[in-house]
């Protein structure tokens, strides 16, 4: 897991997308012990309090819960709603900006397709 502490992002967010990244790729799974916010605070050198902020956004979007005096761990189902905030975020955001800029640079929409279909291979 990397932060990038001279990011303009927030380390708390920054650990807490950390987090959600490696349930996405499968380093954690459902009912698995996430890092908890002294193994954050000693790996990078950050307030205890600004780990534990990023690992309660998790528990409030109910990806991790805590068990008490053990930890947080990864909650049932906390991939899949990972995956349907992210690809909201994507469609709304993403996939916008993506076309403004297309727009920006007279980029044609069949330019734009061919290039998406070469990088994944044509598969839908």
């Amino acid at each position: 897991m990397m932060l990038d502490l001279n990011s303009d992002k927030s380390i708390y967010i920054q650990i807490a997308e950390t987090i959600e990244n490696e349930i996405l790729i499968g380093n954690l799974r459902e009912g698995e012990q996430a890092p908890s916010t002294n193994q954050f605070s000693k790996v990078y050198k950050i307030n205890p309090a600004t780990a534990g902020k990023g690992l309660n956004i998790l528990v409030e979007d109910e990806i991790l819960y805590k068990r008490r005096g053990i930890g947080m761990f990864v909650a049932e189902g906390a991939k899949d709603k990972i995956l349907k905030k992210r690809q909201e975020v994507f469609f709304k955001e993403a996939i916008p900006e993506l076309i403004k800029e297309a727009e920006r640079l007279e980029v044609k929409k069949n330019d734009i397709i061919k290039v998406i279909e070469d990088y994944i291979g044509g598969e839908e």
